[in-house]
């Protein structure tokens, strides 16, 4: 039987970038042909992408440096990412065509899979949307949901945003106890101390910067922070130091940074817990779509801006 072969849609890196990325770092290109076939003997197979998840990490990834926990994406190459696919064909008896997987995959229409266990099975649920699994259980929705996981456990949470409309969707749709801009704000320590005057507990840290620094000031004794991105340090080839580090030692707080892949053998509890929660209605989750491949550069970029509202996805499927 003859393999169809078809035109499959992609977007590439164009050039490492410095500083601020902007869609002219990517390319989106038409015309490179597919086989709908996994070649025999591989163990590889083939997907049909559907959902793509936008994150900051992947800014790392732009640029010539091989000293971090991932490679850097390869110049004219497309550019990889979180996703949702489903299996095509298949030369790895674990899979089979019309599986849902999530994983590792490539920002194009069709990707062959040859690293299958970058990738695992969805047990698909009714009530929860495909999408979900690039971001609310994907751990890829992180400020929304350390949020209102730690209200669910009791603390008093206080968000900081951007504008003011991501400040009410904090504050009036997640939950959080207080949220503030700090784009408004001219001193981010004296702002932290207004909500927190007697000091902060805990501190999940996924900008870096002036934010941690002005935390850092604001920790009580025995105080402990969680860093898990520095996305306001990405874009930044020479990033400014902190200033108060010793704020560690004199208030003998505990700072550490993590990888999610540290923690894999806890996605299943984790994913059962998210789960029931969203059906219970205790958790809730915003998504901000964009779609079709077209839409990937501008959807990237808009992320260190603060453009999007909620988690970025692309949709590749309507």
């Amino acid at each position: 039987m003859e393999v169809v072969e078809i035109e499959n849609k992609q977007v590439v890196l164009k050039q490492y970038v410095e500083g601020i990325p902007t869609e002219s770092d990517m390319e989106v290109k038409s015309g490179n042909k597919t086989k709908l076939e996994a070649p025999k003997g591989s163990g590889a197979f083939l997907v049909k992408n559907l959902y793509l998840s936008c994150d900051p990490y992947m800014r790392g990834r732009m640029r010539d440096f091989h000293g971090s926990y991932i490679p850097p994406f390869v110049v004219d190459s497309v550019i990889e990412g979180f996703g949702v696919a489903e299996v095509v064909d298949s030369d790895n008896r674990s899979f089979e065509p019309g599986d849902v997987v999530s994983g590792f995959t490539g920002w194009e229409e069709y990707s062959l899979i040859k690293k299958p266990e970058q990738l695992r099975k969805i047990q698909q649920d009714d009530g929860i949307p495909l999408s979900y699994y690039v971001g609310l259980l994907a751990s890829g929705a992180v400020g929304q949901l350390v949020g209102q996981l730690a209200k669910l456990n009791g603390c008093y949470v206080v968000g900081s945003a951007g504008t003011s409309q991501k400040v009410d969707l904090l504050k009036n749709k997640l939950g959080f106890d207080e949220a503030f801009n700090y784009k408004e704000e001219p001193d981010l320590a004296a702002a932290l101390k207004r909500y927190f005057p007697e000091g902060i507990d805990i501190y999940f840290d996924n900008v870096g910067g002036e934010m941690l620094d002005a935390a850092l000031v604001n920790m009580r004794i025995h105080g402990r922070i969680a860093c898990c991105g520095m996305v306001s340090q990405q874009s930044l080839s020479k990033p400014p130091g902190i200033y108060n580090l010793y704020n560690l030692v004199t208030r003998r707080v505990k700072m550490q940074g993590f990888l999610q892949s540290d923690y894999l053998h806890l996605f299943p509890r984790f994913q059962e817990e998210i789960i029931s929660y969203y059906k219970q209605g205790k958790i809730v989750y915003v998504e901000d779509r964009s779609y079709g491949l077209e839409s990937a550069p501008a959807a990237f970029v808009g992320l260190f801006s603060g453009k999007n509202v909620g988690k970025q996805v692309i949709c590749l499927v309507s």
